[in-house]
């Protein structure tokens, strides 16, 4: 059989790889889609009746849930009742032929059903295991469940996220998206050593210590000067000016990252050499120590132009600046428009616009297969295995699926 292609007509990177994913919500979906989108067969295992609770979130996209459309594409749903004996045979049937597992179920939950690392693993010692928790199979908090928000608020994030006024979460799920991105570079390090020494894995990302890896800046600050960043809106706690500054007919957000850049912006865009030479603000240090002033000083002179004539100045004097935008303004964005990056993605409710995968392979283009309905292939799935059709319609009949 030959290897799936791209559309480009190279090899897809994960082409022939089976996985297994006993997963809902955001972070295991979002790690196991990225693996559809490298061409893995993922197989989703689904609660008979209901699925994915985050089929359930909203109805945005022609009646079925954003969350849903966004995490699931590419994938085969296969919904099974887990607490049937014999619905676990079935997992376990697919399990042994698959390379990988992920799968972020309740705490307790896998072990209960013996779908836990330990136990695959003594089946499959080749096999690729990787777990998803909010806190960690160890310590005091391992049995806790844990949503994004949760997770947020547990790890800090939401003690630097928002105004000087009011405390805020991050407008995704930050603490889901962090855990479900390890798992997919963690499988694909796990993978590789396979090929090397043909040994599997089982891999352990936990929510919590995943958005403390990104908290790193805030957390040494914390750590070693004793001081908690404070909240800064749209400004960054360690750069002046950084900040959304006033046009005559809207904002735009300016980042200076240097003192060279500070005398390219007095100089190149304000035409303001006294401005450049002011003694408060020449260097980093001193424009944070005198930020009020500086804000102020910035301000005042971005409020003389439009927001496209100072747009024009910035970018031909190699100032970073960018537009304070809405998601409506992200959806018909010129760059993605002019870099093709979207396409149609097939669903239940017809075909609905998707953003091509952020890797980009020169001899392919990843593919963006149909968001499945639930339960979709599991009578497709049953056949693989060998399950002839009576057996499916007893099996049917006595709710396994």
């Amino acid at each position: 059989m030959s290897e799936p292609t791209g559309s480009a007509g190279g090899t897809l990177p994960l082409a022939g790889m089976r996985v297994v994913a006993l997963e809902q919500a955001v972070a295991a979906p979002l790690a196991t889609r990225h693996l559809a989108d490298l061409g893995a067969e993922v197989i989703k295992i689904e609660r008979r009746g209901e699925g994915d609770f985050a089929r359930q979130y909203d109805d945005a996209v022609h009646g079925i849930a954003s969350h849903f459309v966004w995490l699931n594409r590419g994938k085969r749903s296969v919904a099974i009742d887990l607490k049937h004996r014999r619905g676990r045979e079935i997992v376990a049937d697919l399990i042994a032929g698959a390379d990988v597992v992920v799968q972020n179920l309740a705490p307790g939950a896998a072990a209960r059903l013996g779908l836990d690392a330990d136990t695959l693993r003594a089946a499959h010692p080749a096999l690729v295991v990787a777990t998803i928790s909010g806190y960690g199979s160890g310590g005091p908090w391992a049995e806790r469940k844990a949503y994004d928000l949760l997770v947020q608020a547990e790890s800090g994030l939401v003690s630097i996220t928002g105004t000087p006024d009011s405390a805020a979460k991050t407008g995704i799920p930050t603490s889901d998206i962090a855990a479900g991105m390890y798992v997919v570079t963690s499988v694909l390090s796990a993978l590789l050593r396979r090929e090397r020494t043909g040994e599997g894995a089982s891999i352990e990302v936990s929510m919590l210590e995943a958005t403390a890896e990104w908290l790193g800046h805030p957390m040494y600050v914390q750590m070693y000067a004793g001081r908690q960043l404070p909240r800064m809106g749209l400004s960054h706690a360690a750069i002046a000016p950084y900040d959304a500054y006033p046009t005559a007919d809207g904002q735009v957000l300016i980042g200076v990252q240097n003192d060279r850049g500070w005398q390219v912006l007095c100089r190149e865009v304000f035409d303001d050499a006294g401005l450049a030479e002011d003694t408060r603000f020449t260097t980093n240090l001193l424009r944070v120590e005198h930020r009020a002033a500086c804000d102020a000083a910035v301000g005042a002179r971005t409020a003389v132009w439009s927001t496209v004539d100072l747009e024009e100045r910035l970018a031909v004097a190699g100032v970073a600046a960018a537009r304070v935008n809405r998601m409506a303004e992200l959806v018909d964005h010129p760059q993605l428009a002019a870099r093709d990056r979207w396409r149609p993605v097939e669903t239940a409710a017809g075909p609905v616009k998707g953003l091509l995968p952020p890797m980009q392979f020169t001899d392919i283009e990843l593919p963006m297969g149909p968001v499945p309905g639930l339960g979709e292939h599991t009578a497709e799935v049953l056949t693989e295995l060998g399950v002839r059709p009576e057996e499916q319609d007893r099996l049917r009949a006595d709710g396994v699926w």
